[in-house]
């Protein structure tokens, strides 16, 4: 008897929760609140290492939107923050950390691609 009303009691707290914010969390939906794509602070003239694809996410899986070409003026958004991903190597480094910006489209590009 007690496990069915602490499960009704859990189910009450998740629908007031959902009243209160007007939200319904999701396991999907915390982790891309976590990875802001703010680009009102950026820094600008920013050039990669080596040419690097433009994704849509912060993973090697990702799809590709475009590429930064090396060398290319862009901007990296977040003041150059970076974020943590799927892992990745490249420019000879191996990393999880992703910055988000680009030259003509701004997307996921590898932190170890930039000197930041």
């Amino acid at each position: 008897m007690k496990l069915k009303s602490l499960g009704t009691a859990l189910a009450t707290a998740a629908l007031v929760g959902t009243a209160l914010t007007g939200t319904v969390a999701t396991a999907g939906t915390a982790a891309a609140a976590t990875l802001p794509t703010d680009c009102s602070k950026a820094l600008v003239n920013v050039k990669p290492k080596e040419t690097v694809n433009v994704r849509t996410s912060p993973k090697t899986s990702a799809t590709a939107i475009g590429i930064w070409a090396k060398g290319a003026k862009g901007a990296v958004c977040n003041d150059g923050k970076s974020y943590k991903g799927g892992s990745y190597t490249a420019c000879g480094k191996t990393s999880n950390q992703w910055l988000y910006g680009g030259d003509t489209k701004n997307g996921w590009v590898p932190k170890t691609c930039f000197a930041i």
